[in-house]
């Protein structure tokens, strides 16, 4: 008999295709895109593989009740009459979080107080006590989705978004998410088989993404812990197998992992990142201005970067876009470059046709994930000798 169960991975605009292929290649059954989350199949183990090693998953939320509801009277009755006992403690901890796209419900925290109230009163009928609320660290992730009419209740298996991976404790001025970078690495065809640069690195977000897709190390190997630890039917047995099984699973990388940053803060705390994530023996960092750099292989580069948008740094956009597509053009032949802007004036600047242009979203920013191919010699030359 299929132990097998429904579940549904939280993602980023844009980032539902890789996550679904991120899936099936881990496995996943029955897996269908929708927008923002992808859903599929498999069992307990599974759940734990997912949360471990989804490179652009934010949450893995297991659904465990569905209905359509009117009111908030509605609400509440169905709330209270699911069986809280089979997944709660009256001595545990527990938290809701509510997404809501609904004309119906307009407040989430409305939502979430009413929820809260059914399940306390239900405990209370049961017990004649009720287990607590806490915010930063429960026991237990309540999630409640209503979309128009139909509320879907689902515990959280992840706990804090999966983009908190646990090797960033530095960060700059504007850092990168991490599966928001993890995403774009992925879009731009990233696998390992070539020199990578990231030439505006930051604190080294996408070199310790790019390192850990290279040598096919598990995204959440150095999280301090997932929500699904505190259920009651956790087997940490079964977890502590599946992160062996998972780690066996890395392998060599004999290519150049290269970051630059003209600021010296901005080297130190990349290279703090990097070594909490047990990655430096294959991620180099100097201190210097891609402005004055050349391209250090004679190979395929792959190169990809978050340059300033001049929303925070005061910085001529035009001219520094434009030194962007000067120093590409002369300095790296035979370069891939991809980087994401949500400045699309500035971008006009570069002065290169892109060959590709993603729409992508960094935070609330509409970007574009861009992708210049800088050929060995003419342009020209390369089809003539084709």
């Amino acid at each position: 008999m299929s132990n097998n169960f429904t579940m549904v991975a939280t993602t980023l605009f844009g980032f539902e295709e890789i996550l679904a292929k991120e899936l099936r290649n881990l496995g996943a059954g029955n897996v269908k895109t929708g927008t923002r989350n992808v859903s599929f199949e498999g069992d307990i183990g599974f759940m734990y593989k997912a949360n471990l090693c989804l490179r652009t998953a934010i949450k893995i939320v297991k659904p465990i009740y569905s209905f359509s509801i009117r009111n908030a009277h509605d609400l509440y009755r169905k709330i209270y009459a699911m069986d809280w006992p089979d997944y709660l403690s009256v001595d545990a901890t527990f938290a809701i979080d509510t997404t809501l796209h609904s004309d119906k419900f307009t407040h989430s925290l409305y939502v979430s107080q009413k929820a809260k109230d059914a399940i306390a009163d239900k405990f209370r009928a049961l017990d004649g006590k009720r287990p607590n609320v806490d915010i930063k660290n429960p026991d237990i992730r309540i999630n409640i989705h209503i979309q128009n009419d139909h509320c879907n209740v689902s515990l959280d298996s992840s706990g804090s978004s999966l983009h908190h991976r646990g090797y960033r404790t530095a960060t700059n001025i504007a850092p990168i998410n991490e599966v928001l970078a993890a995403g774009l690495l992925l879009l731009s065809g990233w696998d390992g088989r070539s020199d990578f640069l990231d030439p505006m690195c930051g604190s080294g977000t996408f070199l310790t993404e790019a390192a850990m897709i290279a040598c096919n190390i598990p995204a959440n190997i150095n999280r301090k812990g997932f929500a699904f630890e505190k259920w009651y039917d956790f087997d940490a047995v079964l977890f502590e197998k599946i992160v062996d099984a998972s780690l066996n699973k890395a392998r060599e990388f004999h290519y150049k992992i290269v970051g630059y940053d003209k600021a010296p803060s901005a080297v130190r705390k990349a290279q703090d990142n990097i070594e909490n994530a047990n990655l430096s023996e294959y991620i180099t960092i100097e201190q210097k201005n891609f402005f004055a750099s050349e391209k250090f292989t004679e190979g395929r580069l792959h190169m990809v970067f978050n340059p300033p948008y001049g929303e925070r740094l005061n910085l001529d956009m035009e001219n520094f876009y434009a030194s962007i597509g000067d120093t590409l053009k002369q300095k790296y032949p035979g370069t891939d470059a991809w980087f994401i802007t949500s400045n699309l004036e500035a971008l006009k600047h570069v002065g290169l046709r892109p060959s590709r242009k993603i729409k992508v979203f960094n935070s609330h920013l509409e970007s574009r994930l861009v992708k210049y191919v800088m050929y060995e010699g003419s342009k020209k030359a390369k089809y003539q000798n084709a």
